[in-house]
C-alpha cells in the first residue's frame, strides 16, 4: 500500500485496479493476466502439417456445402417451404459452429503458438454453447415440420404457416442465447490459479471448469441441469414426432405412400441419428476412458462431421434439392 503512495500522484481508479491486482495475485486468481494453451489432438510435430490439412480441408467441404443449400433455398421459389426454410437456418448454425472451433485451431497449428487468451476462450465457449443447442432445438422442430407434414398433409399449410415458422426459429434462438450466456455468465466467477492446458483443440466449459481453483459445484449442477432439460424436451419431441409419423404411415395401405413419407422423412432422421450419436459418442468415450486425448478426438468429431456430411445428406437424397442444386451450379459455372 505504501508503495502506490510513494509511486506519485496516481487518480483512485489507478490506486483501485492495483490493489485489485494484488489481491488477484495472493488469492490466486490470475485470469487477467494468464492464457490458456489448448493441447490439441496431438504434440506430433510429423502429424501438424496432416491435421492442417484435414481440418482445413473439412471447413472449406463444411464452409461451401452449407453456402450451397443455404442459396439453393433461396434462390428456388419451389423450395419455399417450411421444412426448407428450417433447413437453411440448420445450415447457417452449421457453418456458425464450424467457425467457431476450426480457425483458431488451424491458426494455432499453423503459427505454432497453443495459447488462447482468456476473453478468447470465454468467447469461444459461448458461441459454441449457443449454436449447438440451436441446432438441438433446429431439429427438434423439423421434426415436429415432419410429423405436420404426414400426420395431417390436409392442414400442413395452415399449421405452418410463415408465422408459427418464424417464432419457432426465434424460440430456438432464445433458448440458445440464454443457455450460452448463462454458463459463460457463471464461469465469468471462476478463478484459476494452477497450469491453465485444455487437452483439447477448442475452448470446452467442461474441460474449462476443471481447471478451476474456485467451488465449481454450481456450475456442474447448471451444466448437468440445463443440459438434461433443453436436451430431453428435444429429444422428446423428435421421438413423439416420430412416434406419430410411424404410427401414421403403417396405417397407410398404398406401399408408394409409405415409401413416400419415409422417404420425406429419411434426411432429417439421418441428420438426428449422426447428431445425438456423436454426442453419445463424447459421453461414452469420456466415461469408459481417461485418455484425454481420445475425449479431445471425440469432441472434435461432435461439433465437426455432422456440420460437414448435413448438406451431402439432404442433397443426395432429396431430389427438389438435387434439382435446385444442379440449377444454382449452372448458374453460378455461367458466371464464372
Amino acid at each position: 500500500m505504501l508503495r502506490v503512495l510513494r509511486s506519485g500522484p496516481r487518480s483512485l481508479g489507478e490506486c483501485m485496479a492495483h490493489l485489485r491486482f494484488i489481491h488477484n495475485r495472493k488469492s490466486g486468481n490470475q485470469t487477467d493476466v494468464s492464457d490458456f494453451l489448448l493441447l490439441g489432438l496431438s504434440e506430433d510435430p510429423e502429424l501438424q502439417l496432416l491435421l492442417f490439412i484435414l481440418f482445413l480441408s473439412i471447413y472449406i467441404i463444411t464452409v461451401l456445402g452449407n453456402m450451397l443449400v443455404i442459396l439453393a433455398v433461396s434462390s428456388d421459389s419451389h423450395l419455399y417451404t417450411p421444412m426448407y426454410y428450417f433447413l437453411s437456418n440448420l445450415s447457417f448454425a452449421d457453418i456458425c459452429l464450424s467457425t467457431t472451433t476450426i480457425p483458431k485451431m488451424l491458426v494455432n497449428i499453423q503459427t505454432q503458438n497453443q495459447s488462447i487468451t482468456y476473453a478468447s476462450c470465454l468467447t469461444q465457449i459461448c458461441f459454441v454453447l449457443f449454436f449447438t443447442c440451436l441446432e438441438n432445438f433446429l431439429l427438434a422442430v423439423m421434426a415436429y415440420d415432419r410429423y405436420v407434414a404426414i400426420c395431417h398433409p390436409l392442414r400442413y399449410m395452415i399449421i405452418m404457416n410463415p408465422h408459427l415458422c418464424v417464432l419457432l426459429v426465434l424460440l430456438s434462438l432464445f433458448f440458445s442465447i440464454v443457455n450460452a450466456l448463462l454458463h459463460s455468465l457463471m464461469a465469468l466467477r471462476l478463478s484459476f490459479c494452477r497450469g491453465l492446458e485444455i487437452p483439447h483443440s477448442f475452448c470446452e466449459l467442461a474441460q474449462v471448469i476443471k481447471l478451476a481453483c474456485s467451488d465449481t459445484l454450481i456450475n456442474n449442477i447448471l451444466i448437468y441441469f440445463v443440459g438434461s432439460l433443453f436436451g430431453s424436451v428435444s429429444v422428446s419431441g423428435i421421438i413423439f414426432s416420430y412416434t406419430q409419423i410411424i404410427s401414421s404411415v403403417l396405417r397407410m395401405r398404398s406401399m408408394s405412400s409409405k415409401y413416400k413419407s419415409f422417404s420425406t422423412c429419411g434426411s432429417h432422421l439421418s441428420v438426428v441419428s449422426l447428431f445425438y450419436g456423436t454426442a453419445l459418442g463424447v459421453y461414452i468415450s469420456s466415461a469408459v476412458t481417461e485418455s484425454s486425448r481420445k475425449i479431445a478426438a471425440a469432441s472434435m468429431m461432435y461439433t465437426v462431421v455432422p456440420q460437414m456430411v448435413n448438406p451431402f445428406i439432404y442433397s443426395l437424397r432429396n431430389r427438389d434439392m438435387k434439382e435446385s442444386l444442379r440449377k444454382l451450379i449452372q448458374r453460378l459455372a455461367f458466371f464464372l
